[in-house]
């Protein structure tokens, strides 16, 4: 019995961390960035209008890699700490970024 219990915990812990993460994913194909890097196909979340539930986000992790966010959450404390002596400003869609010394944004947790 208390093998049955321990059994049913662990799943129900299981279940809740899996949870966090955005269900709908997409394939993304492999591309060369503007600066000649190349960036290998991979897996992500679909976009919504959140980072709490991306494969990047603390404390989510990736399903396909086993990787762990590292990622703050919108909103919360840790989110002041990006972009810090910048100008963060709001796209129309809704994200936060600034521009970096190269003139590429750089997207941010919501602050």
């Amino acid at each position: 019995m208390k093998n049955f219990i321990l059994i049913f915990v662990l799943l129900a812990l299981a279940s809740t961390a899996m949870a966090q993460t955005n269900t709908s994913t997409r394939y993304q194909g492999g591309y060369v960035k503007s600066d000649g890097s190349y960036v290998p196909g991979h897996f992500k979340t679909s976009t919504n209008d959140t980072n709490r539930d991306n494969f990047a986000t603390k404390p989510n992790t990736n399903n396909y890699t086993g990787e762990k966010g590292s990622r703050a959450k919108d909103y919360s404390p840790e989110a002041k700490n990006y972009g810090q002596g910048h100008a963060i400003q709001t796209g129309p869609k809704g994200g936060q970024f600034y521009v970096n010394d190269k003139g590429n944004k750089v997207y941010v947790p919501k602050q």
